[in-house]
């Protein structure tokens, strides 16, 4: 009793702390896996999150499928369908609720045909089967449309009545066949040879209403894609809803869901038809009355230059007569030019004509006025050499010679300046005025 009243006390945890513990464990326990259950109580809140809950005879579990993966499903999820939710098991923590977190989801039991899809579209897409060089256009004005499905199928009294009511005029023929169960892809692949073979439809329409992937699964088999392509005829398939996609669709020439959009796409509605017929045959009126009220002035035109044969004989002497005028009066107008401008060339040539006389004179007085130019540029100029000469004269060497001054040159021809640079018995050499004297030094007094 006192090891029990002195044992520590265990820890106390928040409820946000228990929450989150669990969270982990359940998380770090459950990795991804696949659940199966039936949908229910399915919400789509504002932010696109989808809440439901899924369930089976005994229990059920709250999920959640975030936006971004909500998006990425590509059908709708609806109460009651039977999935398999690839999930994450954890607990909201904020209300300590256990839910599932939706990954991605499948319909129950189709995950193998899925892959079957897959692996086919592949096969056949890398066989060029679906290309689109291979796309052939549906006509323009059918007269008789071939109609391949199940004489019990909904889709064709749907496809009937649209007919019906776009196109009353346009024949249809039906090649029935199964478009559910094992035996339905034989027999809408041998409704489509012997529609081909027959030839007698100027289109096609492969239709079926909606359904799951398995009521589809007749129109995803290769024998079916191949007959759709080998067909000579133009084929609409209209299979299920715009979200339903089979390989028949991929391999048609154009596709169309639901069916009665195949049949609003080949069959031209007859009231737009009659609306366009009316719009042109109102162009056409109008073009036509444009065409005669053009027609009409041109002839009324004609009338009026049609006339008697003396009466055009008049007009064009009334013409003649008229051009003589116009050509006597352009003659005088040129010979009158002419003569204005013979008198201009010849005032001006005679004002080109040169003086002789008056040129001659003029030469001369320049000759005379250049001659005393001359002479008076040569007496100041020799005056001016007569003076630097004079002045040249002053600085001659010779002339200082001339005066009795001598000049004295060492052996080298160096002027001898001073008689301190000269020893006795050097010899050196006297220039006088006239001629020049080697000689010897016998003394210096410097």
């Amino acid at each position: 009793m006192a090891e029990f009243l002195f044992s520590p006390p265990a820890p106390v945890w928040s409820v946000s702390q228990l929450n989150r513990l669990a969270r982990e464990r359940l998380e770090s326990a459950f990795p991804l896996c696949w659940v199966a259950g039936e949908v229910s109580n399915l919400s789509t809140a504002a932010s696109g999150h989808v809440y439901f809950s899924l369930k089976d005879d005994s229990a059920q579990a709250r999920c959640v499928m975030f936006r971004n993966r909500a998006q990425l499903l590509g059908w709708r999820l609806s109460n009651g369908q039977r999935i398999e939710a690839r999930v994450l098991v954890t607990l909201y923590e904020a209300r300590g609720d256990f839910q599932l977190n939706v990954d991605s989801a499948r319909q129950a039991g189709i995950g193998n045909l899925f892959d079957q899809f897959a692996r086919l579209k592949e096969k056949l897409e890398r066989e060029g089967l679906f290309a689109n060089e291979l796309k052939r256009p549906l006509p323009a004005f059918p007269r008789r449309l071939g109609v391949v499905t199940s004489l019990q199928a909904a889709a064709l009294r749907d496809v009937l009545s649209t007919l019906g009511r776009r196109a009353p005029y346009l024949e249809v023929v039906i090649y029935p066949t199964l478009v559910q169960g094992e035996e339905a892809p034989a027999q809408i692949a041998a409704a489509l040879k012997t529609a081909s073979r027959r030839n007698e439809c100027d289109a096609l329409v492969l239709c079926r209403g909606g359904g799951s992937l398995e009521d589809l699964w007749a129109f995803n088999d290769e024998a079916v894609a191949r007959a759709v392509r080998a067909c000579r005829i133009p084929v609409v398939t209209g299979i299920g809803h715009e979200t339903d996609f089979t390989i028949a669709d991929f391999a048609a020439d154009r596709r169309a869901a639901p069916p009665t959009a195949a049949a609003e796409l080949v069959a031209p509605e007859r009231d737009a038809l009659c609306a366009r017929l009316s719009g042109l045959r109102q162009a056409l009126a109008g073009r036509w009355a444009r065409r005669l009220e053009a027609c009409g002035q041109r002839l009324d035109l004609l009338a009026s230059r049609l006339l008697h044969p003396g009466q055009r004989l008049d007009q064009q002497r009334l013409r003649l007569d008229a051009l003589w005028r116009r050509l006597a009066a352009a003659l005088r107008q040129a010979a009158a030019r002419e003569q204005a401008r013979l008198a201009q060339i010849g005032e001006r040539l005679r004002r080109a004509h040169p003086d002789i006389q008056a040129r001659r004179a003029r030469l001369e007085k320049l000759g005379d006025r250049m001659r005393g130019a001359w002479i008076k540029d040569h007496n100041r100029r020799t005056a001016a050499l007569s003076r630097l000469a004079a002045g040249l004269s002053h600085l001659d060497p010779r002339g200082v010679l001339a005066r009795g001054y001598t000049i004295v040159r060492d052996a080298e021809g160096r002027i001898v300046r001073d008689a301190a640079t000269l020893e006795p018995n050097q010899a050196v050499t006297v220039s006088f005025h006239a001629g020049r004297a080697d000689a010897v030094i016998t003394s210096v007094w410097p």
